[in-house]
């Protein structure tokens, strides 16, 4: 090797540095939506809601969300997100603020809005990128307001705190408030902040919402009272570890033997089982996990793959109910003349349980010539990257030809309807860190087809019999437009009064016909769990 490589060789050597994750997201916030001023003042918008929503639901409290966006010049906004929650201990409020992937639901297998311990903290990282200002944090905790003001010391992924001011309040309040100034574009349309809002509010009904913008105030309000049940955590289920994490959790397990090691840290094996796995991959079930050596790990998780085992559990998971989203659809959508809602079982997908939820509103009076699509994971709405999505793809795959409606191949279908698919899960497969759209998993895709394919049945028997009603509503109107000329013949035939024929020939139609008029039909509603 001749000197002048080596010199080449020891230069690049010392370029060599670590990159903080802060510093990563700093140099690529497309990956976590901040791509264009119109979807990153959204995606600001959206963090810090599903953040107050999260809160909130955890602590069993009734969600009052204030959203604040206010013009400070054409391209800066003020943004403001108060919520009613739990609060924070101030203690912690810098480093959940301030250091990317560090939060409370990352290792927790159980539904929620956020899980990656970035979402806040991106907000933040935007808004000190481009307008260098800080974030202003306020906690109510124990009769004191704690007041912050913090930026996120990029190279080290570490919050730096600029001031901490506390306030003695006489009540108990409690809640969260964020503000942060922002460059952005403000819209209204299908991709906007008042779209998001209004959607997020159909997800969840139990949330009330203001929305202070730059066009006036909107409140969305609470259609209920009632809660969804709170999620319990699971531990993994076998089919979802893959060998990588086994040997991680091999590694800190802190049981005696691989036999308590197998019964105690991952759901539905049982000690029968834990003795079945262990036998096939032949390893001693006494051996203290810390012990094992690759080539028994590699064995461990194919026989945990080969071994029956019953589904994870799914009280992890928190759908709503059917009236719940028959309810909001009704409410958002006064105009829709039929709603149906179907929930499906839970099912699993790589071992992690997930749930699909669907509702359908069809009328003419909606006033749409395409059908409208709303995605959503875990309650919370996806606006962008629909193309790439599962719930895209399902909808798509869908003949809605088989229900009455018309469509074009690959497509969703040509008529006034709306769908609502909501995909809930302990572990969203998005397919960026922006959360934007879901991975296209083969099970996923069937199972919200099947659920699609539920309400579509539903949906057919309206939809054909209004197309019965309205041929006999087109019937009628033939038979009453020449009674009037029938009356005249016959009564030159049959030499007979031409208003008694007149009468009868009325009531003749008015007999055979009556009950078809459906221009007073009320909206009908339709709700069934799936079988």
């Amino acid at each position: 090797m001749t000197d002048q490589i080596l010199d080449i060789v020891e230069e690049l050597g010392e370029k060599i540095r670590e990159v903080s994750i802060a510093e990563f997201f700093e140099k690529n916030r497309h990956l976590l939506g901040y791509e264009n001023p119109t979807k990153s003042l959204l995606t600001v918008v959206k963090e810090l809601v599903d953040n107050s929503l999260d809160a909130c639901f955890e602590a069993r409290i009734l969600p009052d969300i204030k959203v604040q966006v206010k013009p400070l010049s054409k391209t800066r906004f003020k943004v403001k997100v108060d919520d009613n929650g739990p609060g924070l201990p101030p203690k912690k409020i810098p480093i959940a603020f301030g250091k990317f992937l560090v939060g409370s639901k990352f290792y927790r297998l159980r539904q929620s809005i956020g899980t990656q311990g970035i979402g806040a903290k991106g907000a933040i990282l935007y808004a000190q990128l481009t307008t260098g200002k800080p974030a202003k944090i306020i906690s109510y905790y124990k009769n004191e307001k704690h007041v912050f003001e913090l930026m996120i010391d990029v190279l080290k992924n570490e919050p730096h705190i600029l001031s901490h001011k506390i306030e003695k309040i006489d009540k108990n309040k409690h809640g969260l408030s964020i503000e942060i100034i922002v460059e952005g574009r403000y819209v209204e349309g299908q991709q906007s902040i008042p779209t998001y809002l209004k959607y997020i509010a159909i997800a969840n009904p139990y949330a009330k919402i203001v929305f202070d913008g730059p066009n006036g105030k909107v409140v969305f309000e609470r259609k209920t009272k009632k809660l969804p049940p709170l999620p319990k955590e699971i531990k993994p289920h076998p089919y979802g570890v893959e060998l990588g994490k086994l040997k991680r959790m091999l590694k800190m397990s802190k049981a005696k033997n691989l036999l308590s090691f197998l019964s105690s840290e991952f759901s539905r094996v049982s000690r029968n089982t834990a003795l079945k796995i262990c036998k096939l991959a032949k390893v001693d079930c006494n051996k203290k996990p810390n012990q094992v050596s690759h080539e028994e790990a590699e064995k461990l998780h194919k026989a945990m793959q080969m071994v029956k085992l019953l589904s994870p559990p799914t009280n992890c998971l928190s759908p709503l109910n059917e009236q719940m989203l028959i309810d909001s659809l009704k409410n958002e959508f006064p105009k829709a003349e039929f709603i149906t809602a179907i929930i499906r079982k839970p099912t699993v997908y790589r071992g992690y349980p997930f749930q699909v939820q669907v509702a359908l509103a069809y009328g003419e009076e909606l006033g749409m010539e395409k059908a409208l699509l709303l995605r959503f994971a875990n309650h919370t709405p996806l606006l962008y990257n629909m193309r790439e999505c599962a719930i895209t793809k399902a909808a798509q795959e869908v003949n809605w030809r088989n229900y009455g409606l018309s469509q074009s191949e690959g497509s969703l279908p040509n008529s006034p309807l709306i769908i609502l698919v909501d995909f809930i899960s302990v572990w969203i497969p998005y397919t960026s860190e922006g959360k934007e759209a879901i991975a296209n998993y083969p099970e996923i895709v069937k199972e919200i087809k099947l659920a699609l394919q539920d309400a579509g049945r539903k949906l057919a028997t309206f939809v054909r019999k209004k197309k019965r009603m309205k041929e006999r509503i087109l019937r009628k109107q033939i038979f009453e437009r020449y009674i009037p000329e029938v009356a005249k013949s016959l009564s030159k035939l049959i030499k007979k009064s031409e208003s008694l024929i007149y009468r009868s020939l009325e009531k003749i139609v008015k007999e055979k016909l009556e009950g078809w008029d459906i221009g007073d039909e009320n909206v009908e509603i339709e709700e069934r769990r799936s079988d």
